[in-house]
């Protein structure tokens, strides 16, 4: 999957090709929405980027953790090294390096949640002037009805592509907006 970026300045030209898009079985977990206005695409039944994707969470997360395992792995070594894997002293030093993982995954978490995420931090300009930004993710099988169906609307521009979130996240976000409808 490919995930394309476009801009316009106006709201109602990305929901027509918002519902061009769905109508030619584009599903909406692909579509998404970045705008600072998110009242307007609440009132027009839009789909917003969720607050979790806007935050660099995820990706800090995942390099707090791999600071964790290097962090985890000193205490483990150093007490392999002085022969203390044998016998009771090794339970506090595995337990030290579980706790050194988790504050620094934990660590890389909160960091993220400081920052905009790095796909969007490039048009921090373009929300601030006002414009919107159209994310579609594509699967290689619907990248031709994509272009056709952009084409036809010239008032919104393209800014650029990228790797696109996996296959299960995007079902999880399904899942997810199954079980909010379903749910109390």
């Amino acid at each position: 999957m490919k995930r394309h970026f476009y801009l316009s300045d106006n709201l109602t030209d990305v929901e027509a090709l918002a519902k061009d898009l769905e109508g030619n079985n584009i599903q909406w977990p692909h579509i998404h929405i970045l705008t600072r206005n998110e009242a307007d695409l609440e009132n027009r039944q839009l789909h917003s980027v969720d607050s979790l994707s806007r935050q660099d969470v995820v990706p800090s997360t995942l390099v707090g953790f791999s600071v964790g395992v290097l962090a985890a792995l000193v205490p483990l070594l150093v007490a392999y090294f002085f022969g203390l894997q044998w016998g009771y002293l090794w339970i506090p030093v595995i337990f030290l390096s579980i706790i050194l993982l988790g504050f620094c995954t934990w660590e890389g978490g909160l960091i993220g949640f400081q920052r905009p995420h790095r796909e969007f931090q490039r048009f921090d300009k373009a929300l601030a002037r006002g414009k919107h930004v159209l994310i579609i993710d594509v699967p290689p099988e619907q990248q031709n009805t994509v272009q056709h169906i952009v084409a036809a609307h010239p008032k919104v521009r393209p800014a650029g592509s990228s790797g696109t979130a996996p296959r299960w996240f995007i079902g999880m976000q399904k899942g997810w907006h199954k079980f909010i409808h379903w749910a109390p």
